[in-house]
C-alpha cells in the first residue's frame, strides 16, 4: 500500500526573511533610542513621538507580513514605504535645524528595511525603484544635502539593488536544481518500467518469434509480427518516451514541499524464500543457514535481477544448460552468484545488444543494483560460461526501500 511523504526543502528566500523580520524590529528599536537620546534638541517633539508611536506599532503590526513572499503583498510593500517616507519628510518639522544638520531621520535605518522587502520580493528592479524614492525624499529632507547625505543615498541604492540581483540569482538557481530533480526522477521511473517491460513483455514478443519461426506457415508471420512490435517497444523504452513522475511540490510559507509516494511496506524479508523457487534440475541453490533478511522492497529487486539473470542464461546459453545460484551473507553486504555452464558472452556482445535496444542486462541487472546502492559484476569467459555477481550494501537498501 502507497502512502504519501512530506519531505520539506527550505527556500533559500526563507532565511532572508527571516533576517528582514529580525532587521525590523532592532532598527525601529534603534530609530526609538537615538530619539529618546536627542529629545531635548528637537522643536517639536510631539511630532517625533507622534510618528514613532506609529511606525512601532506598524512594525510590530505587521511582521507577520514579512515572514515570506506570499504575505509581502504589493499594497503592503506600498504602504510600508510609503510609512517610512513619511517619516523622512516629518524629520524637518520635527527639528527645525534638521535641513542644516547632517542628522539622523526619525526613522533612520528603519527605511531601508522597506527597502530590502522590495529587493527580497521583487528583485533588484523593485529594490533599484524603492530605494530611487528614498534617496528623493532623503534629498528633499535635506534642502541643502551635503556629501554625507549622498553617500548614504547611495549606500543604501548600491546594497537593495545588489541584494535583489543576489534574490534572483538564488531564485534562478533553485528552479534549475528543481528541474534536475524533476529530470533525474522522471529516469529512474523510466528505467524501472524499462525493466519491468524486459522482464515481462519483451521476453515473450522474443519467444514468439522465435517459435513462430520455427514452426513456419501461418505462425511464422505471427512471429514476424511479434518481432517487430517487440523492435518498436524497444525503441520506445530506449528513447525514454515514458510519462515521469511520482512526485509533486507546492509551495508554502516560502519553502518548497516536496510530496513523494512511497512504498509502505516497512518489513525485512528473508532472500532465500524470493530465491528458492528458483531451484529444480538444471538450476541448483546454495544458501546459508540462517535467514538473510533484507528490505522487502530490496529483497524483491534483488530477486527480479536474479530472474533476469536466468532468463539470460535460458536464451542465450539454452535451455539444457545448468546453473546455479549462491547466497552469501556477510553482514554488512549481501551477495547473490548466478554461474552458468553455457558458452559464455563473445567479447563486445553487450554492448552491442544496448546500442540495439536490448538493455537486459543494463536495466533488469545493473539497473536495479545501482537503484539499491550496490553493483553487478559479470565475467564471462568465451566457452567456460557466464557469472554474475550482485552485491547489495544492506544500509543503503534498507534506506533505498
Amino acid at each position: 500500500m502507497a502512502k504519501r511523504e512530506r519531505v520539506v526543502r527550505m527556500s533559500v528566500e526563507l532565511p532572508l526573511w527571516r533576517a528582514l523580520t529580525g532587521y525590523r524590529v532592532l532598527t525601529t528599536l534603534y530609530a526609538l533610542a537615538i530619539f529618546a537620546s536627542g529629545y531635548e534638541k528637537f522643536e517639536r517633539p510631539w511630532v517625533g513621538i507622534g510618528y514613532l508611536a506609529v511606525l512601532t506599532v506598524w512594525t510590530f503590526a505587521t511582521l507577520p507580513r514579512v515572514a515570506n513572499a506570499a504575505a509581502c503583498t504589493r499594497p503592503f510593500l506600498a504602504v510600508d514605504l510609503a510609512v517610512m517616507l513619511t517619516g523622512i519628510l516629518l524629520t524637518p518639522l520635527a527639528d527645525l535645524d534638521a535641513q542644516h544638520v547632517d542628522g539622523p531621520t526619525l526613522p533612520t535605518i528603519a527605511t531601508a528595511g522597506a527597502v530590502l522587502a522590495y529587493a527580497i520580493k521583487g528583485g533588484w528592479r523593485w529594490a533599484g525603484f524603492a530605494s530611487s524614492l528614498v534617496a528623493v525624499a532623503n534629498i528633499v529632507e535635506r534642502a541643502h544635502p551635503t556629501r554625507d547625505t549622498f553617500h548614504n543615498v547611495a549606500l543604501v541604492w548600491i546594497a537593495s539593488i545588489a541584494i535583489g540581483y543576489i534574490v534572483e540569482v538564488a531564485r534562478a538557481s533553485e528552479a534549475t536544481l528543481a528541474r534536475a530533480l524533476e529530470i533525474e526522477a522522471a529516469t529512474r521511473e523510466r528505467e524501472r518500467l524499462a525493466r519491468d517491460i524486459h522482464d515481462s513483455v519483451l521476453q515473450v514478443l522474443a519467444m514468439v518469434q522465435r517459435r513462430g519461426t520455427a514452426l513456419g506457415g501461418e505462425a511464422a508471420e505471427l512471429g514476424r509480427l511479434a518481432g517487430e512490435q517487440e523492435v518498436a517497444l524497444r525503441t520506445l523504452v530506449s528513447s525514454g518516451l515514458v510519462a515521469p513522475t511520482r512526485a509533486s511540490e507546492d509551495v508554502a510559507n516560502g519553502a518548497v514541499v516536496r510530496a513523494v509516494e512511497v512504498d509502505d511496506d516497512p518489513a525485512d524479508v528473508d532472500l532465500r524464500s524470493l530465491l528458492a523457487r528458483h531451484a529444480g534440475s538444471r538450476i541448483s541453490f546454495a544458501e546459508p543457514g540462517a535467514p538473510v533478511l533484507l528490505a522487502a522492497p530490496a529483497a524483491r529487486e534483488l530477486a527480479a535481477a536474479v530472474s533476469a539473470a536466468l532468463d539470460n542464461v535460458r536464451m542465450h546459453a539454452g535451455e539444457s544448460a545448468q546453473a546455479w545460484i549462491l547466497v552469501e551473507d556477510w553482514g554488512d553486504d549481501v551477495i547473490v552468484t548466478v554461474r552458468d555452464d553455457g558458452p559464455g558472452i563473445p567479447a563486445g556482445r553487450l554492448e552491442k545488444a544496448e546500442g540495439e535496444g536490448r538493455m537486459g542486462v543494463a536495466l533488469s541487472i545493473r539497473g536495479r543494483l545501482r537503484d539499491l546502492g550496490g553493483t553487478a559484476e559479470l565475467i564471462s569467459v568465451p566457452g567456460q560460461g557466464t557469472e554474475v555477481e550482485l552485491k547489495v550494501p544492506r544500509g543503503k537498501a534498507g534506506r533505498n526501500g
